[in-house]
């Protein structure tokens, strides 16, 4: 069965895509052909032009030259709503989602039944999306609202959405750039199921390793460009790498400068919030590099928002610089100097419809304003000096930030809070959705802010980038820190021990 479905005429053709959006050249000469039956993966750097690709799939971008063939025959996609005609479902790399919507109303949005009086029917809305979810094991109850579940949740609900809509083109956009390992392998169920009732998947993703368990097919972008198309089974991780950014990468983090790690910066003890976390211990020196590592779920990212402001704490002591402190708002935080990358940059991070200049700057807004006065060359000046640092591609510094690929988004946060040269920085996810080469330079500016002397706190659910740049590594489950460890005890098995509430001997 699965012999005559890969052998049977390609299920969709790109033939000569061009795009050009103001100042860039998106895409040049895009072709592209998928099988029935098959995950075709797409590898490049952030800026390569995948997204602008499958938003052309999808009918979010319009191609200025080339055709699309669907079953050999020549379409026309001017929005989502025919996409979805020809049974084309995507699943963005960016969650975009409305946080007062419940999850049946997310599930069923745009394609909600109706009864015999062109009412939408939500009895019938509520059995299925209850059913979608028992299904696929998932116990959120369908009338919770999106804006009480995690980034992980909300992003497994965006694969459910689409895998149920019986689509046969199904694009995935970094679908497991949010979500747990255990996750990733029931999505990789799905997909196995989805390729075996001869669905194709479109699969975009940076973490290299996954890729090669599913993929049948691989092509590598650059630069708008395709520069190789080849069965899986012909690639390895070296080969795809070398071919996205033009250049091998012997090493996956850059070598450290050694610094030296002066006094404790940040001191918190017996930090709980009375329902996801408690009794949380730990410390933070100048020039340290500081890891939180564990599960979905385990807390890590409550505790740093309840540290930045963004959510109350109701005990605990923290101190900064050796000193009390009590933090209730995000200003409070920014006055003691404190900086955080969100793992949402969208929802907390970004105002996606405003400039680079106007997002970079809108932390720092005293730098340019005196007296009443913008001074409009000193803030070019600064904000263009820091785009340059964070290696921002851009056409320039008035580019809406909803044009940027989702790494050179993360570029525009970082340089955001590196303007306003904190003492603390917490990185929430700051590689997530973020390739290889990308990964290089952020690793890069981040070493480079603890040769500073920069205090740093990373959050990251990729255990090799915890242990591959921090000194020292702190594991959560449950709400509590269950392990510290030094450079010299930093092993993986060691840390999910720790992870999932194991004794480590």
């Amino acid at each position: 069965m699965e012999e005559t479905i890969l052998d049977e005429a390609p299920l969709l053709e790109l033939r000569a895509i061009s795009k050009s959006f103001p100042g860039v050249r998106a895409l040049t000469n895009m072709c592209l052909t998928v099988r029935r039956g098959t995950v075709h993966v797409i590898c490049g750097e952030n800026g390569a032009g995948k997204s602008t690709l499958v938003k052309i799939i999808n009918g979010l971008n319009q191609p200025d030259e080339g055709e699309i063939r669907i079953n050999g025959e020549k379409v026309v996609i001017p929005n989502p709503i025919v996409a979805r005609s020809y049974k084309i479902s995507m699943i963005f790399q960016e969650l975009n989602y409305i946080p007062e919507m419940t999850v049946q109303e997310a599930l069923f949005l745009g394609v909600e039944p109706v009864n015999r009086f062109g009412k939408i029917d939500w009895k019938t809305i509520r059995a299925r999306a209850a059913a979608l979810l028992a299904e696929e094991g998932l116990s959120y109850d369908p009338t919770t609202k999106l804006k009480d579940l995690s980034v992980s949740d909300i992003q497994m609900l965006e694969i459910l959405k689409a895998v149920s809509q019986d689509a046969s083109i199904i694009i995935m956009d970094e679908p497991t750039s949010a979500i747990t390992t255990k996750e990733v392998d029931r999505l990789f169920a799905k997909i196995a199921e989805l390729k075996a009732r001869g669905a194709a998947i479109i699969y975009i993703s940076h973490r290299l390793g996954e890729i090669f368990r599913i993929a049948d097919d691989i092509s590598v972008m650059r630069d708008g460009m395709l520069v190789e198309t080849r069965p899986a089974k012909d690639f390895n991780i070296d080969t795809v790498i070398q071919l996205m950014v033009g250049r091998s990468i012997d090493n996956v983090f850059p070598p450290r400068v050694a610094c030296e790690i002066g006094p404790t910066v940040l001191d918190v003890q017996d930090l709980s919030d009375g329902a996801k976390f408690a009794g949380v211990d730990f410390h933070l020196r100048t020039g340290e590099i500081v890891g939180f590592s564990g599960l979905m779920g385990a807390g890590r990212t409550e505790v740093v928002r309840a540290l930045f402001g963004l959510d109350p704490y109701t005990a605990g002591t923290v101190r900064v610089h050796g000193l009390d402190v009590r933090i209730k708002t995000v200003k409070d935080s920014i006055d003691l100097n404190i900086a955080m990358l969100s793992e949402d940059r969208r929802r907390y991070g970004l105002v996606p419809v405003r400039s680079i200049k106007e997002n970079i700057g809108l932390a720092s807004l005293e730098k340019f304003i005196r007296g009443g006065y913008l001074h409009r060359d000193q803030e070019r000046q600064m904000i263009s000096s820091i785009c340059d640092r964070m290696r921002v591609k851009a056409p320039n510094l008035e580019t809406s930030v909803d044009a940027l690929s989702g790494g050179n988004q993360q570029k525009v946060v970082f340089a955001k809070w590196m303007l306003r040269d904190p003492d603390i920085l917490i990185l929430d996810e700051p590689t997530r959705g973020i390739d290889v080469g990308a990964k290089y330079e952020i690793y890069k500016i981040i070493f480079e802010l603890a040769a500073e002397g920069k205090a740093i706190l990373i959050i990251s659910s990729e255990l090799p980038e915890i242990l591959g740049i921090c000194d020292r590594v702190y594991v959560m489950s449950k709400g509590r820190i269950t392990g510290e460890l030094g450079k010299d005890e930093f092993d993986q098995e060691r840390v999910m021990k720790y992870a999932t509430m194991g004794t480590v001997h």
